[in-house]
């Protein structure tokens, strides 16, 4: 479900307006997150550190409304849940672009990102099904690299405002803490710096949670 957001009264109708007339909307930012406490707990429960930091991410998403925002003609709607198209890789070295179905349990949410990579590493080729609607974060994990930014190939001309967010190599220090680069990018027209921030803030609460 959806609904309307009231743009001529919203008190960011002009920073919309201002920031979808660019040629690139998007902004992003990369940050250090202390995973140490959730990587434990993760292996604690026997769920992959993967879909546990996953599932973290769209409880951050889910829990800050300009993440719920999506553009569609001109008009902003808020959607009442958002779900992840996240990448899930291959034995031959492909990806393919998943879908998977957010529940704030994390029991549930487990069982259906398992079914979902399954299906796509026993699935050839890109796209392999469709997505009708836009209520989705991209999301990526680049476990090779230990990144301090991040860019992502886009089509200018094609209309979206789905935020893209990555993780990259879970590094280890010699006093036994845990990091890992979350990269976040937005579409500026529905969020500034200060929603990415409580984002991340929320993130990273969520992650020192038992």
């Amino acid at each position: 479900m959806k609904t309307l957001l009231d743009l001529e009264n919203w008190n960011r109708k002009e920073h919309f307006a201002h920031f979808s007339r660019m040629e690139e909307p998007f902004f992003g930012a990369t940050v250090e997150i202390d995973c140490t406490k959730a990587y434990e707990t993760a292996k604690e429960l026997k769920v992959s550190f993967f879909i546990f930091y996953l599932h973290k991410t769209l409880m951050a998403v889910n829990a800050i409304e300009n993440f719920k925002y999506r553009i569609d003609e001109g008009k902003i709607y808020i959607y009442d849940r958002i779900d992840a198209s996240a990448t899930i890789g291959r034995e031959d070295g492909t990806f393919g672009f998943s879908f998977m179905e957010y529940n704030s349990d994390l029991e549930i949410f487990n069982q259906t990102a398992l079914a979902e990579i399954e299906r796509i590493q026993n699935t050839a080729g890109l796209f392999t099904r469709s997505f009708e609607k836009d209520n989705l974060i991209h999301f990526s994990a680049i476990p090779w690299l230990n990144f301090t930014s991040l860019s992502h190939a886009r089509s200018f001309t094609f209309p979206d405002s789905c935020p893209k967010i990555s993780f990259g190599k879970m590094v280890n220090s010699e006093n036994g803490k845990r990091t890992i680069a979350l990269s976040v990018h937005v579409h500026h027209g529905l969020m500034d710096g200060l929603h990415v921030g409580k984002f991340v803030d929320f993130f990273q609460e969520e992650m020192n949670k038992k």
